[in-house]
């Protein structure tokens, strides 16, 4: 057997050991409402009644959708920041190594539902009213030429 072949055959096992000790990464987001029993969904899909636990591949920003009788529909966003241990060259480290779970929390405050003031609604949309009408023009009307 030639001295050529043991080293090779030492890096061939070695990153057949390194390949199938890989560990395995959980990612779980928990909404926490105040009441809970409200409706969530996350980029538009219904993910269950508060609280409620949602695995997740990708971390950036979410828009999440809060409705619950009786209190106000809540439209924002949130952004899941991504660990440092994530971020590429330390995750392919941080990943093989050991199984870890990644659970994360969010807790919204819903407001109670308040009846609208009719009279401040007209007053706004008669506002909007005037201001869009002021800001049409007729593109196809003809300047004449004054003599």
């Amino acid at each position: 057997m030639s001295v050529w072949k043991l080293p090779n055959i030492g890096l061939v096992i070695l990153f057949a050991l390194i390949c199938f000790c890989t560990g395995c990464v959980e990612r779980k987001l928990t909404i926490i409402t105040e009441p809970s029993g409200a409706l969530v969904a996350l980029n538009d899909e219904e993910i269950g009644i508060s609280p409620v636990t949602v695995g997740f591949e990708w971390y950036g920003d979410y828009s999440v959708r809060i409705t619950k009788d009786g209190y106000q529909t809540l439209n924002t966003h949130k952004n899941l920041k991504r660990p440092l241990r994530d971020v590429a060259p330390f995750d392919l480290l941080d990943d093989t190594m050991h199984t870890r779970v990644d659970d994360y929390t969010w807790t919204f405050e819903l407001a109670p539902y308040q009846e609208p003031n009719k009279a401040e609604l007209i007053d706004d949309a008669l506002k909007m009213q005037k201001q869009t009408a002021e800001g049409i023009k007729d593109p196809f009307k003809r300047k004449t030429k004054k003599k």
